[in-house]
């Protein structure tokens, strides 16, 4: 049934897979010295033109006999099928269990030949680290370096040469989030030498459903210097108090807005005349920030208040307790007065990219999945990417059987104890899943109160997480986890297991999305391996409380109504589906919003990396940018005075007073910026004069302009995250809310424009600049 989905696209892979078993036979007769040297005759082809798809089956057919030599594991048919999708750039869905981790060695060698380099990305260090230890010994017996750009301790961090050796490997194993911050900090970098990224290749990314739509919604922000700490908090906090649903904002799913009457009292409130006036964006921005604290963000699920009174993010894939992570713009802030503990600084975004823009930018880009088929459309639609299903090695034996639906939460996990203690009694090892931290707590209480020794995995580290669902499927065990915990480990069955009926997995609550209840599911019946499974839900779930309206289902849940099986299925289905359609909606505002980003990134780094690798201005750019700051000086002041014109002189062109000024007709517009421009030639010479060299003049000027770049992109990239924030406050139906983003977004990217060119001039006439004893250059900005 499953091949049927994509059928069509298994036939075509399926050629290319009887080309590379022909081979089988004679790379089995190679001597180790003969195998190890076809790489270096691939190179030699790919060097001379030939297409890394006609060197393909050769190439697979060498790596798999490569795996068998060195890993004692010779792929399947199916494994070295979805690895010939992989390198085609196909999103392969693969079971659970059916060895996504060997199936990735075959198209990593293969683009690996390149010199180019190869990256896989998962979504988190434990499967980084455990994937290159494990499949390192093949590539590096095939002649090809690898390395992980990953830590087991997150808190330690690669220095700069550390990265550049990383990243110039042919095979890199890493996570999606340390490979995208690398990205925004290597554009951070002041000289090429600090560059530790070589361009794009090729990317297969590892549980690609979890890193391509679970986390797509929050983009990577870089966070640098503080900003000034904001006083508008608390006032903001007291007002959002004070407010009426209906009245004075309206919410609608996870969006929150103020209703006119609302902005009305606003204004009547801080006493201002128009609050979307320009001056008065920080009031409005902390008015926004407050309601969504209050109104949109939910704690417990979103975030809890962690041991040591800190306001902690939750991640909503995994469970996780969020390390040091915040939200941008002035939210976490928000949270933080709302909660009432003590507010953080508040720092300033100097670089973001969500992974849609970030991915999108690999010339090849892949990946695997258990559980990808489902969210094929909206793949496509972002990426591009078409999704084929990869048929299993063995045929499916887990018995999935119906859900069982209650009216309240006390019956659901009565019922799901009971079943699990009934399955423990034989010996079948059990694993109950859960859609929240909190559920595990409940579960493992009631099995205390049973006297079940178990172990809880509520996603709080990767590490130990992954130890512990390794033993899930022994005898006799009995495991609770949430739907994310222990993610990318197979749970294998112990002696015995099978003629029990394998594993059953047993899941409490409706999960966010259909492709989390499969991904539970798929725990159980690994490679052909019998097991169970069955999910209970009800009314109380987590996700039917936040899409439906509680009135309307506590008659229900008290039991003073009765309610039908097939009404709650109704209900529950209707509230997951809901919530994968605002998923999606979420995720496609998300990368509209950094598409505005996107294009002025792309501007800016183009920018630097020419500045960076020697580029220069010339001195009649130089001059040509100095008389467009001119112009746009005289524009804005047409009844101008000496004391303008001297403050301008000051502060953009020369340190020195001169009373030349003093005899300027300053009603000549064309004299005063004939006089300001000879100024300009004079600092420029005094400049050169100082240096005494071309290349040094070269290296200045590079140095001065970016310099004036970086200050001014930051200042974007941060008003940019908080212009989201208080255009998301607009949402009501009358306004286009990414229509006015980009306007005003627009309009901020000429402004910096603008700042660019006059702190540019500003850099290069105001610095101090002088040549030691050993002609190394000296500069003092101002």
């Amino acid at each position: 049934m499953k091949i049927v989905k994509t059928k069509a696209t298994v036939k075509k892979l399926m050629k290319e897979l009887k080309k590379v078993k022909a081979l089988k036979e004679s790379m089995s007769g190679l001597s180790d010295d003969e195998l190890k040297g076809l790489t270096k005759d691939f190179r030699a082809r790919f060097e001379a033109g030939e297409s890394l798809d006609k060197i393909l089956p050769e190439a697979f057919a060498a790596m798999c006999e490569a795996d068998k030599r060195v890993l004692g594991m010779y792929p399947f048919d199916v494994q070295i099928l979805a690895g010939i999708a992989l390198h085609q750039g196909y999103l392969a869905e693969m079971n659970t269990g059916e060895g996504k981790t060997l199936t990735a060695t075959l198209p990593m060698y293969l683009n690996g030949l390149t010199k180019k380099g190869a990256i896989l990305v998962t979504n988190n260090e434990y499967l980084a680290l455990r994937d290159a230890e494990e499949m390192g010994p093949a590539y590096e017996f095939m002649g090809l370096s690898i390395k992980a750009g990953v830590k087991r301790d997150e808190d330690d961090r690669f220095e700069n040469d550390e990265k550049k050796e990383i990243y110039a490997a042919d095979i890199v194993y890493t996570t999606h989030s340390a490979l995208g911050f690398d990205y925004l900090i290597n554009n951070l970098v002041k000289s090429s030498e600090d560059r530790f990224l070589r361009p794009f290749n090729y990317i297969i990314i590892d549980e690609a459903d979890s890193v391509l739509l679970d986390s797509a919604s929050t983009p990577l922000v870089i966070s640098g210097s503080p900003r000034v700490q904001s006083n508008l908090y608390e006032s903001a906090d007291f007002f959002v108090r004070t407010l009426r649903e209906d009245e004075d904002y309206e919410v609608e799913e996870k969006n929150v807005w103020f209703t006119d009457k609302g902005l009305s009292y606003a204004e009547e409130y801080f006493g201002i005349d128009n609050i979307f006036n320009p001056k008065y964006f920080e009031i409005y921005r902390h008015l926004v920030l407050a309601l969504r604290a209050h109104k949109i963000i939910e704690k417990g699920t979103e975030y809890m208040i962690s041991e040591t009174g800190e306001v902690a993010l939750i991640d909503a894939s995994s469970g996780r307790m969020l390390k040091g992570v915040k939200l941008r713009g002035g939210q976490h802030q928000a949270l933080e007065c709302k909660e009432q503990v003590e507010i953080t600084q508040e720092n300033r975004s100097m670089a973001s990219i969500t992974y849609q823009n970030f991915f999108s930018m690999f010339p090849k880009m892949s990946g695997m999945s258990g559980t990808i088929y489902d969210a094929k459309d909206e793949l496509f639609e972002v990426y591009g990417k078409r999704v084929v299903v990869i048929p299993t090695n063995n045929p499916i034996k887990r018995v999935d059987c119906p859900d069982w639906f209650f009216s309240d939460s006390s019956k659901q996990f009565e019922a799901a104890i009971r079943l699990a203690v009934k399955k423990h009694e034989t010996g079948q090892p059990v694993l109950i899943v859960t859609t929240m931290i909190s559920d595990t707590e409940i579960i493992s209480h009631l099995l205390v109160k049973e006297g079940i020794p178990h172990s809880v995995l509520n996603a709080n580290n990767a590490f130990w997480e992954a130890d512990i669902i390794k033993e899930a499927g022994q005898l006799g065990a009995m495991t609770v986890a949430t739907s994310m915990a222990g993610r990318g480990t197979d749970i294998k069955l112990g002696p015995g297991v099978k003629e029990l009926g394998g594993l059953a997995v047993i899941g409490v609550g409706r999960m966010l999305n259909t492709r989390d209840e499969r991904q539970a599911r798929g725990r159980a019946g690994r490679q052909g391996d019998p097991g169970y499974s069955r999910f209970i839900v009800s009314l109380e779930d987590d996700i039917v409380e936040k899409g439906t309206d509680p009135a309307k289902l506590k008659k229900y849940i008290d039991g003073k109504k009765k309610i039908s099986d097939w009404r709650v299925k109704r209900i529950v289905n209707n509230a997951q589906r809901t919530n994968e359609e605002i998923g999606s909606t979420n995720r496609k505002t998300s990368k509209d919003y950094d598409l505005v980003l996107q294009l002025e990134r792309k501007l800016m780094y183009e920018t630097r990396d020419m500045l960076l690798d020697g580029g220069t201005l010339e001195k009649e750019k130089i001059k040509k940018i100095a008389e467009e700051n001119i112009d746009a000086f005289l524009k804005q002041n047409n009844r101008l005075t000496t004391s303008d014109l001297n403050r301008y002189l000051l502060d953009n062109i020369s340190y020195r007073m001169e009373k030349g000024t003093m005899y300027l007709n300053l009603k000549n517009k064309k004299q005063v910026k004939e006089y300001v421009l000879e100024r300009v030639e004079e600092s420029l010479a005094v400049k050169s004069k100082a240096i005494a060299s071309e290349n040094g003049m070269n290296d200045f000027i590079r140095v001065a302009a970016l310099s004036a770049i970086d200050e001014a992109w930051i200042e974007q990239v941060d008003y940019l995250q908080q212009l989201q924030a208080a255009v998301s406050g607009r949402s009501s139906a009358q306004r286009n809310l990414m229509y006015e983003y980009q306007a005003e977004a627009l309009e901020s990217f000429r402004k910096m424009e603008s700042t660019i060119k006059q702190n540019i001039i500003r850099n290069i006439l105001l610095s101090e600049v002088s040549m030691d004893k050993k002609d190394r250059l000296h500069i003092i900005l101002p």
